[in-house]
């Protein structure tokens, strides 16, 4: 097996994340415009599991040799039945800015309690083998929707994310431990441990 990794995605934000948390595999790991693959796939899968497989089995097609990994995650309320689930990364379209997206979801809870503002970030990581078998796991981080957008460190939703038990957002923790908390880094350390095992 070549000591390569390729992540499925262009998202220079998650490459840092990812190249953090997978650094102690000693392998190279390359996005896909570093691997010169350039193609796109459709996920059109009803799950996060399902729309990483398609991404990690496709792209595995022009990756010899290598270990495809590939993620699919977002954002689920459940006040809003799950919104907006497997369609975060669309929502309101894909070209809308994420200050215009997390504005809409506070407006759409404005007045709704703590209580009920119950969220998660999920990810599900898949990885596509060189020897054609697929493993994919899950991890998510449980917290609220804030009332309000704050924090420069993260991404996405990060800032209207909050964590009760550290009383800030996603976006206000310090890198190392926003990798140490969240949904990827859950997903990719399980991950972590499969690959491991089957590298020995």
């Amino acid at each position: 097996m070549e000591n390569r990794i390729i992540f499925a995605t262009g998202n220079e934000h998650k490459m840092v994340e990812i190249r953090a948390i997978l650094a102690d595999l000693g392998m190279r790991i390359e996005s896909m415009r570093e691997a010169g693959i350039d193609i796109e796939v459709v996920e059109d899968g009803t799950t996060f599991e399902e729309n990483a497989i398609k991404k990690a089995t496709g792209i595995a097609k022009y990756a010899k040799d290598a270990i495809v990994l590939a993620d699919d995650s977002g954002l689920e309320i459940d006040y809003l039945n799950k919104e907006p689930g497997i369609y975060s990364a669309r929502y309101a379209g894909v070209d809308t800015s994420y200050d215009i997206k997390n504005q809409m979801l506070l407006d759409r809870l404005d007045g709704v309690p703590d209580e009920k503002r119950t969220a998660r970030f999920v990810c599900a990581i898949a990885a596509a083998f060189p020897d054609g078998s697929v493993e994919v796991v899950r991890g998510t981080m449980e917290g609220i929707i804030g009332h309000e957008i704050s924090g420069e460190n993260g991404f996405g939703y990060d800032p209207i994310f909050f964590l009760p038990e550290y009383g800030c957002t996603s976006a206000e923790l310090t890198p190392e431990k926003k990798n140490e908390l969240s949904h990827r880094g859950a997903g990719l350390c399980a991950m972590k441990k499969i690959m491991a095992e089957k590298m020995n």
